[in-house]
């Protein structure tokens, strides 16, 4: 009896195959079990989720919950009746509960924003040595999105402006995004004019940054608004200063300082590790302080040193945005996305682990115990309880002397490997980091450099349409699974993806960001388009925060003309396949609110209030011309957006194929007459 309730209390075990569709992924989980070592896999098995909770109508914003208002086994015939304590009805809760999780969401890429400028201020005013300005044209059209003056009248005649003045001003603009007491944020005026006339129209221009967020905790503190589509009004408002706001500074101060990301060759996958190397680990979003490890790896004294205590070099390698950072400026191989953060300290080769702040499991350091590896955490915001995590707090005014005191840790503990290594030998070939700026070179060159050949393309039909296809990993699905198949429906059918994220890495792990998978994975006309232009059919347009790209992108597309007049107008559709985060949810309103008609997998987070629901889904499209949507098989999710791609492409009149003919001289002529 006694045997059976042991073996009864026993912790499940996840099957590697049904965890993930990765194979390096699959081996590294056994390989934490064979070890006994406890991953996010095997929790996902002994603790499920709460179906109240997954559906939004849990309510435990005062000590008199939670109140917990689960749908009917029926569903809801009739009026739904269920309230909180309070009062409140399932569409209040679940409304108070998304917008809570826009606030999440914001706050944390807009605070990521606000590092950025705090450094670039530093930087304007000279007070680092170590962070220079790197791109001094990126510079000047930032400042005039600013309104700030690039040039000065001297003697009759327009000069330049000292850039190092135009730096001060822009960052001192900047950091007031957060929190000027007057006028709307800067950012919107980006935006289509048809874009901007809804916003200002439904009452929804974002005034400050950090007034949206604080906003939406005072209407969700019991007993303010009780009105859903009140609260989703301000929910849209905290979304636009996140994406418009706080995540643009961020990628466009990270461009000016770090350099404006092109597209560059590397690898990914946890392979890209080297047991005969000193392998560091940057996990997390911020990249502030990876720019720094990235240069103090790279100098010939760590070099040297790393020589010294017997190992061949120091690899880098990223998890999350940070990987994606990396990639993007330098090249840095990519180990994984964020279910995979574990296991890179499981292959036993990982001398340090350094992270910052986001999507940072607290289990690394349970996991880092059971090996060699030190887990330094370096952000005010992001300490951990366990006594073996070190914390080396990052300071710009001494970046590089924090960061070579970090490399240094990681290089003296190469020889103290104490487990077997173990490194998988899968990777990938990718190229990432397609900027605004870098799309519109590779469609034109230097001189000509247009979103026009896009335009033309989509309106030929070579290419039906594009995706921005974002996001997490989501324990709760087979891991990347549900990433790769909407992101290979989509370009099987003509569908063009820009990608950022976890989404941008499971892609990278599968081959897709290599120009050559046009040909094994694309329909006819993509294919063609990306063997012409010698790109991939996925392109990596970064981290999280960068997601900003994709919303200047289309914008770039609505100037070039010959598909409307906003945003919603022309064939695009947006995905979140695995998503778990709150950015994510604030990202997802962002970009409907810009007009893009998106969808998510996994769950969504209203199901359970199904009038609120509606709204998000149905009438939402009357109001901003995009939409949410939900669709947990991917399959199905990917040919929701090529429904509205194809249903926007016949509002076009460009849903006829159009036949190619070669024209004479005489034929030309008549035309251009």
């Amino acid at each position: 009896m006694a045997e059976k309730e042991k073996a009864a209390k026993k912790p499940k075990l996840a099957d590697p195959i049904a965890a993930s569709v990765d194979r390096s992924t699959q081996v590294m989980i056994a390989r934490a079990q064979e070890l006994g070592v406890e991953t996010i896999f095997d929790r996902a098995e002994n603790m499920k989720a709460c179906n109240i909770g997954t559906q939004g109508t849990c309510c435990k914003n005062c000590s008199m919950g939670p109140c917990r208002l689960p749908l009917p086994k029926a569903g809801i015939v009739g009026e739904d009746t269920r309230k909180g304590l309070c009062g409140a009805t399932a569409n209040t809760i679940a409304a108070r509960n998304f917008i809570r999780m826009i606030a999440g969401g914001a706050a944390a890429h807009s605070d990521h924003g606000r590092t950025v400028a705090e450094v670039f201020r530093a930087v304007a005013n000279k007070e680092t040595k170590d962070y220079k300005i790197k791109d001094f044209e990126k510079l000047v059209a930032v400042a005039k999105n600013f309104d700030i003056a690039t040039e000065i009248e001297v003697d009759g005649k327009m000069v330049d402006r000292d850039l190092d003045e135009v730096a001060v001003e822009l960052s001192e603009k900047a950091l007031a995004e957060w929190g000027k007491p007057s006028g709307t944020i800067s950012g919107i005026k980006r935006a289509p004019k048809a874009r901007q006339e809804i916003w200002k129209k439904m009452g929804v221009e974002p005034r400050n940054i950090d007034r949206e967020i604080v906003d939406i905790m005072h209407r969700t503190h019991m007993g303010v608004d009780q009105d859903y589509k009140n609260l989703m009004k301000q929910g849209t408002r905290c979304a636009l200063a996140d994406g418009w706001g706080g995540s643009m500074i961020a990628t466009d101060l990270q461009d000016i300082m770090f350099g404006t990301p092109s597209p560059i060759l590397s690898e990914a996958n946890l392979g890209i590790m080297k047991e005969d190397h000193v392998n560091i680990i940057v996990h997390g979003h911020e990249p502030v302080l990876s720019e720094m490890i990235v240069a103090a790896s790279q100098s010939v004294e760590m070099v040297d040193l790393a020589k010294k205590v017997g190992a061949k070099g120091i690899q880098l390698g990223g998890i999350c945005c940070t990987a994606n950072e990396m990639l993007q400026r330098h090249g840095v191989p990519i180990a994984g996305t964020f279910l995979q953060q574990e296991l890179a300290i499981v292959t036993g080769a990982c001398d340090a682990m350094v992270v910052d702040v986001q999507c940072i499991m607290q289990n690394l350091a349970n996991v880092a115990a059971c090996f060699h590896t030190k887990l330094i955490t370096t952000h005010p915001m992001g300490k951990m309880e366990q006594d073996n995590v070190i914390h080396i707090e990052f300071d710009e005014h001494h970046a590089m002397e924090d960061a070579i005191r970090i490399v240094t840790m990681a290089v003296e503990n190469y020889g103290k490997r104490d487990k077997e290594v173990m490194i998988p030998s899968f990777k990938a070939s990718q190229v990432g980091g397609f900027s605004v700026e870098s799309i519109k070179y590779h469609l034109g060159g230097t001189f000509r450099g247009t979103y026009y050949t896009l335009n033309d393309n989509i309106i030929n039909g070579r290419i039906r349409g594009v995706a921005g296809v974002v996001g997490c990993n989501n324990v709760r699905v087979k891991h990347n699974d549900g990433h790769l198949a909407v992101v290979k429906e989509l370009i099987k059918n003509d569908v063009l993806v820009l990608t950022t994220g976890c989404n941008a890495i499971a892609c990278a792990m599968e081959g897709l960001l290599a120009p050559e998978s046009a040909a094994a994975f694309c329909g006819p006309g993509l294919a063609e388009i990306c063997e012409t232009v010698g790109i991939p059919p996925v392109l990596h347009m970064g981290s999280c925060v960068d997601n900003s790209r994709i919303l200047l992108a289309a914008t770039e597309v609505v100037k070039a003309g010959g598909m409307g007049n906003d945003i919603s107008d022309w064939p695009v559709a947006g995905s979140a396949p695995e998503w778990m985060s709150e950015k994510a949810i604030s990202i997802g309103e962002y970009v409907v609110a810009s007009g893009i008609y998106t969808v998510f997998g996994v769950t969504f987070p209203t199901s359970g209030a199904p009038v609120f629901n509606d709204y998000l889904m149905k009438e939402y499209e009357n109001i901003y011309g995009g939409m949410w949507d939900f669709e947990a098989d991917p399959i199905k999710h990917a040919h929701k957006m090529i429904a509205h791609i194809d249903k926007k492409r016949k509002e076009l009149g460009i849903d006829k194929a159009r036949e190619r003919v070669m024209m004479d001289m005489a034929s030309r002529q008549a035309l251009e007459g």
